[in-house]
C-alpha cells in the first residue's frame, strides 16, 4: 500500500505521480441569494464519452473546495478533458488541462490559471495563488467508494483543478487518518451513474495508468435543487 500511496501523491507523470482567502465585501442585497444557495443542494453532472455521472457537491460543508470545482465547470475549464489516470480497484483521476491531448506527457501536471478568482456562496472571494486553493480540512468525510476528492502534490495548499473519484474505500487518503501523511478532502459523492464510473475504471490502460482509448468529459453541468 505504501508504494501505491507514494505514487498517488505526486502530480508529475515523469515521477509516476497521480494525485497532483480573501474575503470580498458583502453586498447586502445579495444576502438572501447567498443564504438560498447555502440551503440548496448542488449537483455536478459529468457528461462523459461513456455516459453520465451525477454527483452531489457538499457545498454547505466544504464551500471553498466545492465552489472552486463548480466555478471551473461553469466556465468550461473541464470541457474536453480526459481521465488521465485510471487504476482499477483504486480511483479515476481527472481535471488536468493538459489532458485535453490524451497523449500529452504533461497530463497530470496542470491546474487553473494562477491568480484567478472565484466566489463562495457566502460572498467570499478566493484567489488561486499559484493556481492552487487553500486546503479545506474541516469535515471528516472518508474517501469511500463513489466519493469525489481533491488531488494534490502532498504539499499543503497544492490542490487546484484535479480531482479523483474513489472506486474503493481508500481510508488511508483521509486527512484525519494518522497512519499516513495523505490529506485528500472529500467534497462530493456520486448519486447516479456508478455503472458509468465502474466502466471507466475497467478500461485498458497503458504507461502511467493512462487509458489506451481516451475517456473524455465533454462538459460538467452544475445544477441546484
Amino acid at each position: 500500500r505504501g508504494v501505491v500511496e507514494a505514487t498517488f501523491l505526486m502530480l508529475s507523470l515523469a515521477t509516476m505521480g497521480a494525485l497532483a482567502l480573501r474575503a470580498g465585501p458583502l453586498v447586502s442585497r445579495g444576502a438572501s441569494t447567498r443564504l438560498s444557495a447555502l440551503q440548496m443542494s448542488t449537483f455536478a453532472t459529468f457528461k462523459t464519452s461513456k455516459g453520465d455521472i451525477k454527483a452531489e457537491l457538499f457545498m454547505d460543508k466544504l464551500p471553498i473546495t466545492c465552489s472552486n470545482f463548480a466555478d471551473l465547470a461553469k466556465t468550461g475549464f473541464y470541457d474536453g478533458l480526459t481521465f488521465h489516470r485510471v487504476i482499477q480497484g483504486f480511483m479515476c483521476q481527472f481535471g488536468c488541462p493538459h489532458s485535453k491531448d490524451p497523449k500529452s506527457p504533461r497530463a497530470g501536471t496542470g491546474g487553473p490559471e494562477p491568480g484567478s478568482t472565484y466566489t463562495t456562496p457566502d460572498g467570499t472571494t478566493i484567489t488561486r495563488t499559484g493556481g492552487n486553493i487553500p486546503d479545506e480540512l474541516i469535515e471528516p468525510i472518508s474517501n469511500e467508494v463513489g466519493t469525489l476528492s481533491m488531488a494534490n502534490t502532498g504539499m499543503p495548499n497544492s490542490g487546484g483543478s484535479q480531482i479523483f473519484i474513489n472506486t474503493k474505500h481508500n481510508a488511508f487518503l483521509d486527512y484525519f487518518d494518522p497512519s499516513t501523511p495523505s490529506k485528500h478532502p472529500v467534497f462530493g459523492k456520486v448519486v447516479d451513474g456508478m455503472d458509468v464510473l465502474l466502466a471507466i475504471e475497467k478500461v485498458a490502460t497503458g504507461q502511467g495508468d493512462k487509458p489506451i482509448d481516451p475517456v473524455t468529459v465533454n462538459t460538467i453541468e452544475i445544477s441546484e435543487d
